[in-house]
């Protein structure tokens, strides 16, 4: 699984990471049996949030005796992000997670609290090893500047973002941004949240077509093509083991400037939108 530099995190982070939201809505042996998985093959990036019901625990029990392979994010709701807040449901969090710290903490969406309260609970957590590194979700570029300048240069490790083939609004300026500022993109519901693209589809049929010179599956270019980027990263989320191995096989595909054009044509920008998406 190939690894890169997360934003100003002081370790390389795996570029294929595993997504919880709605996980534990399976059957919980077979997830967890997924996510480890997923963490045998390389996918040491795990994604979690205080909002996403039992995912917390789902992943405590994955991630039982082998926390110091992983690589562990996870979120707080904006409504608690105070201050104290922010300690507070850090705190929960790792108790659900059955760990004494996370790699990294973001805020999952702006909020009605201060940045400047958010982020200094950020950095008490930071200061009494609570977590590695901090960062943000679902923040557009106005968000992003009131966020540098709250927070300071080289503090703001990620933005996790809504992005897949046929979502690709972050390309215009929050991607751009983020490449400028040394912040990690992590891409989340990367096959459209059930609406990935089908095999009779114009699209689906170049993926399938690119999939077949490589030995690959159409998720797997999907996947490759949204993390074509050096700051780029995204966080599949796997019911089944066999999915989970699906996912992880994207992290050693390579596709070339002449494919890559292909998806680019076959999955278009399309016009910036007035307000970042998100799911």
């Amino acid at each position: 699984m190939e690894r890169r530099p997360f934003g100003p995190v002081p370790r390389d982070v795996a570029v294929i990471g595993q997504g919880t939201w709605y996980i534990d809505d399976a059957h919980r042996p077979t997830v967890v049996a997924a996510l480890r998985r997923g963490l045998d093959l390389g996918m040491t990036h795990f994604d979690t949030a205080e909002m996403y019901g039992d995912a917390e625990t789902v992943v405590g029990e994955a991630i039982t005796g082998r926390r110091d392979e992983v690589f562990l994010i996870s979120k707080v709701l904006p409504g608690k992000a105070s201050r104290a807040g922010t300690v507070a449901a850090c705190e929960r969090s790792l108790a659900r997670l059955r760990t004494d710290r996370l790699d990294c903490y973001l805020l999952h969406w702006p909020g009605p609290h201060p940045l400047e309260d958010t982020f200094a609970g950020f950095e008490r957590l930071r200061e009494q090893g609570k977590i590695l590194a901090w960062g943000v979700s679902n923040f557009d570029v106005p968000d992003l500047d009131a966020a540098w300048r709250a927070g300071g240069e080289g503090r703001i490790a990620c933005n996790q973002v809504l992005y897949h083939l046929e979502e690709r609004a972050i390309e215009h300026a929050v991607l751009p941004w983020c490449e400028a500022h040394g912040v990690a993109v992590v891409a989340y519901s990367p096959f459209g949240h059930g609406n990935f693209p089908g095999p009779r589809t114009p699209g689906g049929r170049v993926l399938e077509d690119i999939a077949a010179r490589h030995g690959a599956t159409a998720r797997q270019v999907a996947l490759r093509f949204l993390v074509r980027r050096p700051s780029s990263f995204t966080i599949p989320k796997a019911s089944s083991p066999e999915h989970a191995a699906d996912n992880a096989g994207a992290g050693a595909l390579s596709l070339t400037e002449a494919e890559l054009a292909q998806l680019d044509a076959a999955f278009p920008l399309g016009p910036r939108p007035r307000r970042l998406p998100m799911l």
